[in-house]
């Protein structure tokens, strides 16, 4: 499986100022591109909804190897009530401490060194205060489970993940599929795990011609498969393949075509400046509409 790669995590978002404002003033990412569509996603990437929405990737570094979040924006949806699945994505840097001391954006200390901040939305980071390895300053995503074990079989032996650490005792688990990538971190809670309403999505990517048979595998294992294999199209940009599984906690799960992937994701230096035109006519119609709304009478 060494062929096999993580490359983001998809929250949605209500508010795009805020959040740019986060991972660019703060946590220090570049926004490497953005997309816009009219209508809602074969695959559901915006969530289940069927109008307008966006699409912004941001990291440290291009997709072809730095892990990366997805931001996606459902227009006319300004916030989403957040489960308890998505447990916090953890990065080292110094710089992102530093930025946020200097921001005013709120700190708190949780461990030596390691401090806890959120996302507009409320997503958990917790950023290491020391220099980011050379690799990606992105260093695991963690996920509640309600059955280590359970979970463990489906992402190591269905999945194929190498399996890093376990603590039986502290239930959590880290995997991956190589040294230098992104980890994923399973971490065991009591009871049901909530994907609420702002529930994400993890991607990764695998060649093209392994995607009929992690379907086929899955339909043999008797997992829940969202999406069966589809192409989606970007205008203007490559058509991937894609195939969205659940996980025994209905995590969901996007594996795509790697090579189709590579050239859908090339990072595009227009990239900020089309996020801010959006932003901007956003305002724009914000300010229109409230102009022009209805007088109460009387």
């Amino acid at each position: 499986m060494a062929t096999r790669r993580a490359l983001h995590f998809v929250f949605k978002v209500g508010n795009r100022f805020q959040t740019a404002c986060f991972y660019r003033d703060v946590l220090g990412m570049k926004i490497l591109r953005h997309e816009e569509f009219e209508e809602g996603c074969r695959a559901a990437c915006n969530g289940p909804y069927d109008g307008k929405w966006s699409k912004t990737m941001v990291g440290f570094g291009p997709e072809d190897d730095h892990f990366v979040a997805e931001l996606t924006y459902n227009y006319g949806i300004g916030n989403y009530k957040l489960g308890n699945d998505f447990m916090g994505i953890t990065l080292a840097s110094s710089q992102a401490v530093s930025n946020a001391r200097k921001l005013e954006w709120p700190l708190s200390e949780v461990a030596e060194g390691v401090f806890e901040t959120k996302a507009p939305g409320g997503y958990k980071f917790y950023l290491q205060n020391r220099s980011p390895p050379q690799s990606d300053p992105v260093l695991k995503v963690t996920l509640a489970v309600s059955d280590l074990q359970k979970s463990l079989n489906y992402w190591s032996n269905l999945l194929g993940m190498k399996i890093y650490e376990k603590d039986e005792k502290k239930q959590r688990a880290l995997l991956g599929y190589a040294d230098n990538q992104c980890k994923l971190e399973l971490q065991g809670i009591q009871g049901a795990v909530d994907h609420a309403t702002a529930f994400g999505r993890i991607a990764f990517s695998c060649p093209q011609k392994e995607l009929s048979d992690l379907e086929d595998l899955m339909k043999r294992e008797n997992q829940k498969i969202l999406s069966p294999l589809v192409s989606l199209d970007t205008p203007g940009k490559a058509t991937v393949q894609v195939i969205i599984l659940a996980d025994p906690d209905g995590h969901e799960i996007c594996f795509v075509g790697d090579e189709a992937f590579r050239e859908l994701s090339k990072m595009d230096p227009e990239g900020s400046k089309l996020l801010d035109d959006a932003m901007a006519e956003d305002k724009s119609d914000e300010w229109f509409a409230a102009q022009n709304k209805p007088k109460a009478s009387g």
